[in-house]
């Protein structure tokens, strides 16, 4: 092939219509046809990344192995694709004006008046070729945030425009819509699409695709409808009607043919056929699971469950892995109190403490910790759900009274978690944590390593505090092990107590690198622990 093919995916009437979803599922049939393919996410709003922002504001921040603080649509990206995604794959509109002011700042345009138009459109059109230039991608999928209209997103899409203009056999823009149901009249509406695709030609842009959003199916008067007055051919009208699962999306878009149609409108060949043996064999085992387990995530961020997308998709990755159905009962740590968590987490097989920062529902981590400890269920501890089991073992096993995280409690006579060294000059807080895959040297005879199956292993992490090593000895001799070090800096990453059934706190994030063909080991392994518990089977102790 001569050239980058480049796929812009927009979205109008309505946000949180599924944009990534839909980019992930064209990618995915596209890497199932042999191209190679990656995804890019721009970001209409002015935070430099997502690092800064707060969970209930965007959802989750999704890190990568080169340290981004990324978009969690990324997280979609690799669960679909199962490759791995950097920095280039996120954009935002602080990272552009950020980009172009250096530039400015440095004599870059030689006294030229900096304007939106070219500089900044050019920036983006940068970032766009950026990835297709590296020459490891045959098609790149970029989509836009936000919804055409907006005023924040007039740039993005004053880009594709240009784009389009210089590259018109190597450009395609899918437009993502809705088409409503109207109860009343008892019928699909076209109309918001008709608007939306109107204003996306008052842009300047005749979108090649629609992908239209439904609860119902679109009959062939519908879709007729659609592509006269949306200037588009009747067969590049894509129904994507609501699914079970976003996994199933990808075949509902091969049924629909999206791939086909946006093949031919890029002038790519159609001879191999599509290979997705395995992914519908996850959807088949996805939906006719042979066993149910119910596993508890306490977290503080619970009103908004993308907070935790990572982690609710590797339970559901685990669960296929085991044939099993994975009942997460979302509990907020602000409701938990000693007095209460026997009656909380009652009936669990499993228990997970989310990640997170700050005081807030520190005390309700802790105690339902304690709870999993004492009764043998099993837990599972990520990030600050890791040092809140150290924080808990310390005080209720070691009978250090007051012992926390310098984070919670800069006083606390016992600082079992600390402050990472290379934080401790930090002041700006964008970017600055301790970001990225780092590597772990896992304990022969431990629970990881029989989990991994391996003796060095790589994982992402987003963190400013640690394992106070000066208190490992006293953890050791009363049986909190650390089976994970990381090799540069002595950084404990992965704790166990080998007494119970299954209590694994971990430093890193493994569900950051939970995929469809690839469930992470450790979230397939607490699954398991959690299914023998309530079959009665006492789970294997490290």
């Amino acid at each position: 092939m001569s050239s980058t093919k480049y796929i812009f995916v927009t979205g109008g009437v309505s946000s949180s219509l599924g944009k990534g979803i839909i980019s992930a599922s064209l990618a995915k049939l596209l890497q199932a046809r042999g191209y190679t393919t990656t995804i890019q996410k721009l970001d209409p709003y002015i935070n430099v990344d997502p690092g800064t922002l707060n969970p209930y504001e965007h959802g989750e921040c999704f890190v990568t192995d080169d340290g981004a603080e990324t978009d969690l649509d990324l997280g979609h990206y690799e669960r679909f694709l199962n490759v791995n995604t950097s920095q280039a794959n996120n954009v935002t509109t602080g990272r552009i004006y950020k980009t172009v002011i250096e530039k400015e700042r440095r004599g870059d345009y030689l006294g030229k008046t900096v304007q939106v138009i070219p500089h900044i459109t050019d920036e983006i059109k940068h970032r766009v070729r950026q990835l297709g230039n590296t020459g490891q991608y045959q098609v790149v999928i970029t989509e836009i945030g936000g919804t055409v209209g907006d005023i924040e997103s007039l740039p993005y899409i004053e880009a594709v425009r240009q784009l389009k203009w210089e590259m018109p056999k190597d450009v395609l823009v899918i437009h993502l819509t809705l088409i409503p149901f109207l109860t009343a009249a008892g019928e699909l509406k076209t109309k918001p699409t008709q608007h939306s695709v109107k204003m996306l030609q008052e842009f300047g842009i005749t979108a090649d695709v629609l992908v239209c959003r439904t609860e119902h199916p679109l009959n062939a008067d519908i879709r007729r409808k659609l592509a006269l007055f949306c200037n588009v051919e009747s067969s590049a009208v894509i129904e994507a009607q609501d699914a079970k699962s976003i996994y199933e999306v990808p075949l509902l878009m091969e049924k629909e043919k999206l791939d086909q149609v946006v093949l031919q409108k890029l002038g790519l060949s159609l001879d191999k056929e599509v290979e997705l043996s395995k992914w519908k064999e996850f959807v088949h085992k996805l939906y006719n699971p042979k066993k149910e387990v119910s596993i508890g995530l306490v977290g503080k961020y619970i009103e908004l469950k993308d907070s935790y997308k990572s982690i609710a998709e590797g339970f559901i990755h685990a669960g296929v892995a085991n044939d099993c159905k994975v009942n997460l009962q979302w509990i907020h740590s602000e409701s938990l109190n000693e007095a209460n968590v026997k009656e909380k987490l009652a009936g669990l097989s499993g228990i997970l403490v989310a990640p997170g920062f700050g005081h807030r529902g520190i005390d309700g981590k802790i105690a339902a910790i304690r709870f999993a400890r004492e009764n043998n269920v099993p837990f599972f501890g990520i990030c600050l759900g890791m040092q809140c089991a150290v924080i808990e073992f310390a005080r209720n096993v070691l009978g250090l009274a007051g012992a926390h995280s310098t984070e919670m409690d800069a006083a606390t006579p016992h600082p079992v978690i600390d402050l990472l060294e290379a934080q401790k000059k930090v002041t700006h807080k964008g970017g600055t944590m301790r970001l990225g895959a780092y590597p772990c040297v896992i304990s022969e005879g431990s629970a990881a390593a029989d989990i991994y199956k391996k003796s060095t292993i790589y994982e992402r992490h987003r963190h400013r505090y640690e394992f106070n090593n000066e208190y490992l000895r006293d953890f050791e001799q009363k049986g909190m092990i650390a089976t994970g070090i990381n090799p540069e800096g002595g950084l404990v990453e992965i704790v166990e107590i080998k007494s119970h059934p299954f209590f694994v706190g971990v430093q890193f994030h493994p569900e950051y690198k939970s995929t469809v063909e690839n469930p992470h080991p450790l979230f397939v392994g607490f699954v398991n622990a959690a299914i023998k518990v309530k079959s009665g089977v006492p789970a294997q102790k490290a």
